[in-house]
């Protein structure tokens, strides 16, 4: 499971655009879009960060290896303009590995580390590896609700929890705040 956003311009045009552009690479070079959600605007995360983010999520059939997807992933992002210069900064494109089946990598006990990061150490912190599911994937409505309408029944392989049980735990404020485009 692939979660697509930006919010700044690409040599495609707008963060629409470069979201088409980039869904027709990854189907070049990845592989197979089985399903894809419909894109949404989404505030800035975290809040100020930049203007508004265009947000979506799809569902790729790809070969058995997660860290040659995510590695083909940067390289559409850089071809696309993406600077990694700030975390959690404006760009023209983001494309996380969110899952990958029922995936948990490296280990049980590593996902759990990074996924109860405290919130003021995940600004500084930043995994040097591979971490699926993706350990923030449970709080972030702008993943969430892409991925509700794809795959609402995909279970969190530690938590257990559905993707439709993560999105009713978010604030009726986070949920509020993704638009449909």
């Amino acid at each position: 499971m692939v979660a697509l956003g930006g919010n700044q311009p690409s040599p495609e045009g707008n963060s629409a655009a470069t979201l088409i552009a980039a869904l027709c690479t990854i189907s070049q070079e990845i592989g197979t879009i089985v399903s894809i959600s419909r894109f949404f605007r989404t505030p800035a995360f975290p809040p100020g960060a930049g203007p508004d983010f265009v947000n979506a999520v799809a569902l790729i059939a790809t070969g058995p290896d997660p860290a040659a997807v995510l590695s083909g992933l940067h390289s559409i992002e850089a071809r696309f303009g993406r600077e990694r210069t700030v975390r959690w900064g404006a760009r023209t494109l983001d494309l996380d590995l969110v899952a990958f089946g029922d995936a948990v990598l490296p280990d049980a006990a590593t996902e759990a580390h990074w996924r109860t990061l405290p919130a003021a150490r995940q600004r500084v912190e930043t995994p040097d590896r591979l971490i699926l599911p993706h350990p923030r994937l449970h709080e972030r409505a702008f993943v969430l609700i892409p991925f509700a309408e794809i795959a609402p029944g995909w279970r969190h392989p530690v938590t257990g929890l559905s993707v439709a049980e993560m999105v009713e735990a978010l604030s009726e404020a986070d949920k509020a705040a993704i638009c449909p485009l």
